[in-house]
């Protein structure tokens, strides 16, 4: 008993120990002076060159990821996709070296970030680019631990079009946040590939949010998947990742967190009403969950509100920036501490699909409960496309991952019993609020199934 109580206080020492080592180098990114957060040797993106006075244009974050590329080993960019406009959608992989193939990754803890999905959110991107270079560059033993046994995937500008433009949308107007089922823009195609083929843990979204003074005003927000369909580890490992990890790190670094899309009582931050958050399928947090990755949204406030922050433009948008990183901190503690946790959670996840059991709600949230006629208690077993209806949504089926059967007279069967099970009568069923088509359900279905 002796023995084993030593071996536990051991381990948990060591992970501390990784944990404070690696949030100490990603902690010293952007202080208040961004001058002192990287040495004169190492590249610095245009943000942190001008002290927080402008943003990092496109050619300035090319030529930053380029230089970081060919310092090390650790790094590998691929180009995953392209704009409407002919920008280059990038994915930054990580490790101790770099993982070389998608199945690399699988074979280990992996972090996926996605940084400004709204190209007029800019905060977020720049914590990336800065995460990237001090994962890239660190030299202190927890953080080439940490990289030899995580592999952390970074799009760095999840939206250029709307980047250049600054609007939310891209450039054909469309919120790629409520894209991530229909999968109609390049940008929500790219990232749905990526989670696809590397079949991350944890999906980390940057974003903003602009300010209702005084119910809703926290220097940075977050918010786990609220889809019901979101296993329970998946969720339990998502709240902790929010409640446990990420609002502390902000709180210690001096910014007030809260709940995103909960406004609250000034003086007894008792909850007052719902704005936002729901439990929406099409949003990647919830996407995320229901694939079985642990999604977390995370929002900084825009708006300056002290008399400081107004008469100090590049002051208020340091501290949009120095917030994310806090809160990325937070997040990268949670990579060390919850390793075993988290990668049981969502093997479990993807594995629940092939027992094809339970109900599959098509509303609802974790806060909210499904209506009347909004749960399958009794799911089909599968779904019938004819042929035509397969043709218009086949791309759409593969990159998500879904698997189908053909039949002999050119229709498809898509079946239940599969990793992604949850997603099928979201994407199918005529009842769901943002299904692709709606198929024929059977209550019987043939043996086996293939990807299209």
């Amino acid at each position: 008993m002796l023995r084993t109580r030593t071996r536990t206080r051991t381990r948990r020492l060591v992970l501390a120990t990784l944990a404070f080592g690696l949030t100490a180098t990603l902690g010293a990114t952007l202080p208040a002076a961004p001058a002192r957060a990287t040495g004169t040797h190492l590249p610095r993106t245009g943000f942190e060159a001008s002290h927080g006075a402008r943003w990092t244009s496109d050619f300035e974050e090319q030529r930053f990821l380029a230089t970081v590329d060919r310092a090390t080993p650790r790094v590998r960019i691929d180009r995953i996709g392209t704009t409407a406009q002919g920008r280059p959608l990038r994915l930054v992989r990580i490790g101790a070296p770099a993982p070389a193939s998608p199945a690399a990754v699988r074979r280990g803890n992996s972090v996926l970030l996605i940084c400004s999905q709204h190209g007029d959110e800019p905060s977020g991107r720049e914590a990336c680019l800065t995460t990237v270079r001090d994962l890239a560059y660190a030299t202190d033993r927890a953080t080439r631990r940490f990289l030899a046994r995580t592999s952390v995937l970074v799009v760095p500008t999840a939206n250029p079009d709307g980047r250049a433009a600054d609007t939310r949308g891209n450039s054909e107007g469309t919120d790629i946040n409520r894209d991530h089922l229909a999968l109609k823009t390049a940008e929500a195609r790219a990232m749905a590939r990526v989670l696809r083929d590397y079949r991350p843990d944890t999906v980390y979204d940057l974003h903003e949010y602009g300010p209702t003074v005084p119910y809703y005003m926290k220097d940075l927000l977050s918010l786990w998947p609220r889809n019901l369909n979101t296993a329970a580890p998946v969720h339990r490992e998502a709240t902790s990742l929010s409640q446990d990890f990420v609002a502390p790190a902000v709180r210690r670094a001096g910014f007030s967190t809260g709940v995103y899309g909960i406004w609250t009582d000034p003086e007894t931050g008792d909850p007052v009403k719902q704005v936002a958050g729901d439990g929406q399928e099409r949003i990647l947090r919830n996407t995320a969950g229901v694939k079985g990755s642990v999604g977390l949204l995370v929002e900084t406030r825009v708006d300056a509100l002290t008399a400081a922050e107004k008469a100090d433009p590049a002051l208020n948008n340091r501290r949009r920036v120095t917030s994310q990183l806090a809160a990325l901190k937070g997040a990268f503690g949670f990579l060390v501490q919850h390793r075993r946790r988290i990668e049981a959670a969502t093997t479990a996840a993807r594995l629940t699909g092939y027992a094809d059991r339970g109900p599959v709600h098509l509303g609802g949230a974790d806060n909210e409960p499904p209506a009347p006629g909004q749960v399958l208690t009794d799911p089909p077993c599968g779904y019938r496309l004819a042929p035509e209806q397969f043709a218009q949504i086949r791309d759409e089926l593969a990159l998500h991952g879904v698997t189908v059967l053909r039949d002999a007279d050119g229709s498809v069967v898509v079946p239940l019993r599969q990793s992604l099970r949850n997603l099928v009568p979201l994407l199918l069923d005529g009842r769901a609020a943002y299904h692709l088509t709606s198929a024929t359900p059977l209550a019987t279905c043939p043996g086996s199934a293939r990807t299209p």
